[in-house]
């Protein structure tokens, strides 16, 4: 199914400034450096650029440098709260995504530095403050990780 098959607006390229706005993640821990193009209610293409100044590949592994599997799979999150946040009309409210649920996750090939992570996540349901996604890591339009996972849009935690 295109973007064009789907209802719903359509957005991109986003570029970082707008990415800060939308999620409250920083470095090192922002794992999204662009949305290439979003169907609101639908769908993301985003994009993380791995390169070697990772703090993680210090230890991941001396050698043989190998982005962390956990970090691939919040990479995907990362651009599902994207997509839930302008998809619910949330952005500038303070609203948090957080993870509720990992399911089948699948490492299908190694994440080096040098390569353009393209992120593809799809929302399957969305109920009130819960969204299940389906995310696909790809490499050069290779399966690199798949899973599904659920998130919940909360206030943040009080002070």
């Amino acid at each position: 199914m295109s973007a064009a098959d789907v209802k719903g607006e359509a957005l991109g390229p986003v570029d970082i400034r707008r990415i800060l706005s939308l999620l409250p993640h920083r470095y090192p821990m922002l794992l999204v450096d662009r949305v290439e193009s979003m169907v609101k209610d639908h769908t993301i293409h985003a994009i993380k650029a791995v390169t070697m100044n990772e703090p993680f590949f210090q230890g991941h592994f001396p050698g043989r440098p190998i982005m962390p599997g956990v970090l691939i799979v919040e990479a995907l999150a990362q651009a599902g709260g994207v997509l839930a946040i302008e998809s619910l009309g949330l952005a500038g409210t303070g609203k948090l995504v957080y993870f509720m649920g990992i399911d089948g996750v699948k490492f299908r090939k190694p994440v080096e530095p040098g390569c353009l992570l393209d992120l593809h996540v799809t929302i399957l349901q969305a109920k009130r403050n819960i969204c299940k996604f389906e995310g696909k890591a790809m490499l050069n339009g290779q399966l690199a990780t798949e899973c599904t996972f659920t998130a919940m849009i909360a206030d943040p935690p009080s002070e």
